[in-house]
């Protein structure tokens, strides 16, 4: 963790502000633990006392958590937008998936486009580190599971928004981090029985995405977002109108198959 000296007065509220600002920009994470107190209050350039006293101000406001014995942490509450429960709720209901595709249409392309215009070297190298996990999760087909690929497509998706550097894009997506994985992990197993391309189409949205955000191309990255989305809707709605072709041909069989009983 990088952290600068505080300039000027070293009072608790000045290391106060420093880390919060931390928090805001995604530095610190949530359930993140601080380095130990000597050692922070070397780094920041201060008394031990004023940094125990920047502590205890920024427990009071919920953003840490100290643990007797086991250190100080950021409030784990602050990377989840939604409960456990209503997660659940959402992940097993379809209208809901759908809003949720809606949703990302809005929220990813924004992170996209952002991204492309202020990423610096240091985001880049994450991203290019996030969008290599991801091909190599795509070259590996049959050797890696769905859920360790749905963790790499969100991460990828993850580092875009930090590389957005807008800090409510930031923590909307890592607050909803859980949801979309989820959400990639069950697009995934039912566009791959669909569509034989769906894979490829997949690799080479990605890929296209990565290059326009590296080449600082804004509106050609949302315009990736857009299609990449748009092609996950068009597949699935697919899916949904097959099943209610089956659900309807079955429903039929079944009520001959009661006539016949019944004459």
């Amino acid at each position: 963790m990088d952290v600068g000296m505080v300039r000027q007065r070293r009072l608790a509220d000045d290391i106060v502000a420093q880390l919060e600002t931390m928090i805001l920009e995604g530095t610190l994470k949530a359930g993140e633990r601080l380095p130990a107190e000597r050692m922070l209050a070397e780094r920041f350039g201060v008394s031990r006392p004023s940094l125990r006293e920047a502590i205890q101000k920024l427990a009071a406001k919920g953003l840490l958590i100290s643990r007797h014995g086991g250190g100080t942490f950021v409030a784990e509450s602050l990377g989840s937008t939604f409960s456990d429960p209503l997660l659940h709720l959402l992940e097993n209901n379809s209208d809901a998936q759908r809003d949720l595709l809606e949703f990302r249409h809005t929220l990813e392309g924004s992170c996209a486009y952002y991204a492309a215009l202020r990423a610096t070297e240091v985001d880049q190298k994450r991203l290019t580190e996030a969008f290599s996990a991801l091909q190599d999760c795509y070259t590996r087909e049959g050797k890696v599971t769905r859920a360790e690929e749905g963790a790499a497509d969100a991460q990828f998706h993850l580092a875009i928004a930090e590389a957005s550097h807008n800090a409510v894009l930031l923590h909307t997506i890592r607050g909803l981090f859980d949801l979309l994985k989820r959400n990639v992990v069950t697009n995934i197993g039912g566009m791959y029985a669909l569509r034989d391309e769906t894979r490829d189409m997949l690799m080479s949205q990605h890929r296209e995405l990565y290059e326009a955000i590296m080449a600082r191309r804004a509106v050609e990255a949302r315009d990736v977002i857009h299609r990449h989305i748009n092609y996950v809707q068009e597949v699935l709605a697919e899916g949904q109108q097959e099943a209610q072709r089956l659900a309807r041909a079955q429903r039929r069989q079944e009520r001959v198959g009661a006539s016949q009983k019944a004459g």
